[in-house]
């Protein structure tokens, strides 16, 4: 029985200590910091705000998902771009030519530059849509609502992309 004990907190010590490495988001960097630039919204529509709340939300996801520090400069890791699509356009129509479902799509160009690990660097777009009823305008909680819903689709595919070792 003596030995049994033993064995099992030997047992239960090495599955532990194998799980402290283990992180179930898939991130996987050397880095300790990161840092966000400004995302200007070069798009053909200028929606106010969308900018600075589109920054927020990837600099949110980031100090989230990763135990990366937030840095304003010299950080180990950089995202930067720009909002490059922003529209509004009409997905289906109705029997008499209406239309029965808009569509938001944003489009996001990134730079990530690995100050540690120089291969990893890349640029890429990244988008995504949010339809919703032709009868709502997109103000106020609906406008709230596409917007997290774009957000989150976008920001979470460059995580992704730039930090899951999937």
């Amino acid at each position: 029985m003596k030995h049994f004990k033993y064995s099992f907190v030997f047992i239960l010590s090495l599955t532990l200590l194998g799980c402290g490495a283990y992180s179930f988001t898939g991130i996987s960097t050397n880095a300790n910091s990161f840092q966000v630039n400004f995302f200007q919204n070069n798009a053909d529509l200028i929606e106010p705000g969308l900018d600075i709340e589109f920054t927020n939300a990837l600099q949110d996801i980031i100090q989230d998902q990763t135990s990366l520090e937030l840095s304003t400069s010299n950080a180990d890791i950089i995202y930067e771009g720009e909002i490059v699509e922003y529209r509004i356009s009409p997905t289906t129509a109705t029997s008499d030519n209406r239309a029965a479902q808009n569509r938001v799509t944003m489009g996001v160009n990134v730079r990530y530059i690995d100050n540690l690990d120089e291969e990893k660097n890349f640029e890429k777009r990244f988008s995504f849509f949010y339809d919703y009823p032709a009868q709502a305008q997109l103000i106020g909680s609906q406008r709230d609502t596409a917007w997290e819903e774009l957000f989150e689709r976008i920001t979470q595919d460059i995580l992704n992309a730039s930090l899951a070792d999937w």
